[in-house]
């Protein structure tokens, strides 16, 4: 794995979802909701815009995101690329003029990681729809006050990790993180795995 090219794909997949998907759809249809679809992620609604691996991909345009910035991609779909405002503090801090590029092999990494934890969890937790945040770039459920989910990595861990996360420190091994538990999803071994490691974090919470 090439931490260094999943860090900037991850950066720019992030900016992309935040600026240019997440923000447009929220000032459009008032949901900053993003989910995750075949090779990527998506818009929940107006605006309908996908990533797919490394491209952006709309009805009748598929663009690289190769050397690119989000001002440029929304100047060629036709939207007004921007965060959603006053809903949180932090995100991709990539601004719409900066540039941004997405490797794709280190996507197609990401998405896999996206959809086994979409599948995880909608086995684990029925009746819910995990929902990727444009804030954190994860994808994630709560039910009873805890965060189940799927990071793509961050300052925390480099990889893709599932995590648990309640509302109060809990004590013992499998509580490994400042925010409660995370392991790589490439340890795991997929959807039977992440599910395993969601059931158990569920059962230890005291």
């Amino acid at each position: 794995m090439d931490i260094e090219s999943l860090a900037r794909t991850r950066r720019a997949l992030h900016a992309v979802a935040e600026l240019v998907m997440a923000g447009p759809q929220f000032r459009s249809s008032g949901t900053i909701r993003l989910r995750c679809a075949l090779g990527g992620f998506a818009t929940v609604t107006e605006p309908n815009v996908q990533v797919v691996g490394a491209d952006l991909v709309v009805p009748g345009q598929r663009l690289f995101l190769e050397r690119t910035s989000c001002a440029a991609l929304g100047a060629a779909i036709g939207v007004v690329p921007g965060a959603p405002e006053g809903l949180y503090q932090g995100g991709s801090g990539v601004g719409p003029d900066d540039v941004i590029e997405a490797e794709p092999q280190s996507a197609h990494l990401l998405a896999h990681a996206f959809a086994v934890g979409d599948a995880a969890l909608r086995l684990g937790f029925p009746g819910t729809e995990p929902v990727i945040w444009p804030e954190h770039f994860d994808i994630a459920v709560t039910v009873a006050g805890v965060d189940y989910g799927v990071s793509p990595g961050d300052e925390f861990q480099a990889e893709p990790y599932a995590y648990v996360g309640p509302p109060v420190p809990q004590q013992g091994k499998y509580w490994n993180a400042p925010f409660g538990a995370a392991a790589a999803v490439g340890e795991l071994g997929g959807v039977d795995g992440l599910l395993a490691f969601f059931e158990r974090g569920r059962r230890l919470i005291g």
